[in-house]
């Protein structure tokens, strides 16, 4: 899973413009920059997750090909009645540097939490007894809300319309990518993005 592939992977910790440290994977001064919004309860964003998200890791970001940057777009609306919730709890994740093992959590029990709104029974088992209080703790910190509204405010600011989306920087320009039916598709749209 996506835990495996991050740990054969540099996970990048210094911040680049936007970047939060814990959320990042690669070296920030890889030649193509990929920013990916997904939200919690999006059926679209757990298929990238769990199918697509190793082979974008082996592909780009552990031959040092790609710097990827992971950003809360919280939906909202029937359905992702949640989703806010679970952003915060992944976010606050990323400040004890457990934010991979919190999304994988998320995702994996997806259709139950999602559901139930129970997110702190999805998060928990993730984490020993001291990350769960901490985790708790920054949950409530007015400092973690406003960086996943900054986020959201990002990929609004980028044209982010649906999730999961992929904004690719490539020597100054940005090209957004949501189409996840086809990888291969997707990996020659890179590959032709980075011949330019």
């Amino acid at each position: 899973m996506f835990a495996l592939a991050l740990g054969i992977s540099l996970l990048g910790m210094a911040a680049g413009p936007d970047a939060v440290p814990g959320r990042t994977a690669g070296v920030p001064t890889a030649p193509l920059r990929m920013d990916l919004w997904g939200d919690y309860t999006c059926p679209h964003c757990k298929m990238l997750h769990e199918q697509l998200l190793s082979r974008l890791m082996a592909d780009y970001v552990n031959p040092g090909k790609a710097y990827l940057v992971f950003h809360e777009y919280t939906l909202t609306g029937p359905g992702h009645e949640h989703s806010k919730t679970a952003s915060l709890y992944a976010a606050a994740a990323a400040r004890i540097g457990k934010y991979q093992q919190v999304s994988d959590a998320l995702f994996l029990t997806q259709t139950s939490w999602a559901m139930s709104g129970k997110v702190w029974e999805a998060v928990a088992p993730a984490l020993t007894p001291a990350e769960q209080k901490k985790v708790q703790a920054l949950f409530k910190d007015p400092s973690v809300a406003a960086e996943v509204q900054h986020d959201l405010d990002l990929g609004n600011a980028a044209h982010v319309d649906r999730t999961p989306t992929i904004v690719l920087t490539h020597k100054g320009k940005q090209t957004p990518w949501s189409y996840w039916n086809d990888y291969n598709l997707f990996r020659s749209f890179v590959d032709t993005e980075m011949k330019k």
